[in-house]
């Protein structure tokens, strides 16, 4: 019982001093607010007019995708974060305590699921006032699929950054991914509009059914249907998870 209590206390402090670093970082908590507006406006108002998307508006459409891209970045740079942890030695004061490392993994991923619920609501506030509908339900709903999805994606940076040993070959390789993992989404187009190996890559994309379950809360149209892409996500944080984990107690200090 008193181990359990200690372990705790470690995961908190864990969670606390992300939460703490989070709040130190100006330009984190500016971003969250100035992209998504930027985003909104210029491709939802500016492509708006332009782009036909039956049953809703453009701005509507990509205000799921706008959601995702916030915290989709920010989860998955904790990778980065922990190899900047590993660069100045801050880890090793870390792993030295009596607190194991599952436990440490699971105070960053809770670290990382506040800060995108945290950039949840400000967007959704933005949103509200750029005349996006929200219901009390599809508010609760959404912040549930955030929390699922940031965790598979909190989980999935620190297993890269657990295998990295520098940040700028992170960055590179997250470059090499999360672009494509966000473009190949439907984030800002129908993902009916692919076709061949581009179909098939968005299918396989874990981003595509974090997409796709937002904008079936938020505005009723899901293009794979709720039921299916929440099983995807489902699977996917449950892989991602594991994955991180076996990474993360694996990590060379």
């Amino acid at each position: 019982m008193r181990y359990r209590s200690n372990t705790l206390v470690g995961i908190y402090a864990v969670w606390w001093r992300e939460f703490i670093v989070f709040l130190r970082e100006t330009p984190r908590a500016v971003s969250a607010i100035i992209s998504p507006i930027i985003w909104l406006v210029v491709f939802g108002a500016g492509l708006g007019g332009s782009v036909s998307i039956p049953g809703t508006d453009y701005q509507s459409f990509i205000f799921a995708g706008i959601l995702v891209q916030t915290f989709l970045f920010s989860s998955l740079f904790y990778g980065a974060y922990l190899v900047w942890d590993k660069k100045v030695d801050l880890l090793k004061a870390i792993l030295v305590s009596p607190l194991s490392r599952r436990a440490i993994f699971i105070g960053k991923v809770l670290g990382g699921v506040t800060i995108s619920l945290i950039n949840t609501i400000i967007v959704l506030v933005i949103g509200f006032f750029l005349g996006i509908n929200l219901t009390p339900t599809a508010a609760i709903l959404t912040f549930l699929a955030v929390a699922f999805a940031s965790i598979g994606l909190t989980a999935m940076g620190l297993m890269v950054g657990s295998m990295m040993e520098s940040p700028e070959g992170f960055q590179l390789l997250s470059t090499l991914v999360l672009f494509p993992m966000f473009f190949m989404s439907g984030a800002l187009f129908p993902i009916s509009n692919l076709s061949g190996p581009l179909a098939t890559i968005a299918s396989v994309n874990p981003v595509t059914y974090i997409v796709d379950i937002l904008r079936g809360i938020l505005t009723g149209t899901s293009y794979f249907g709720l039921m299916h892409s929440a099983l995807a996500l489902l699977i996917f944080t449950a892989v991602a998870m594991a994955a991180g984990m076996f990474a993360f107690e694996r990590m060379k200090s």
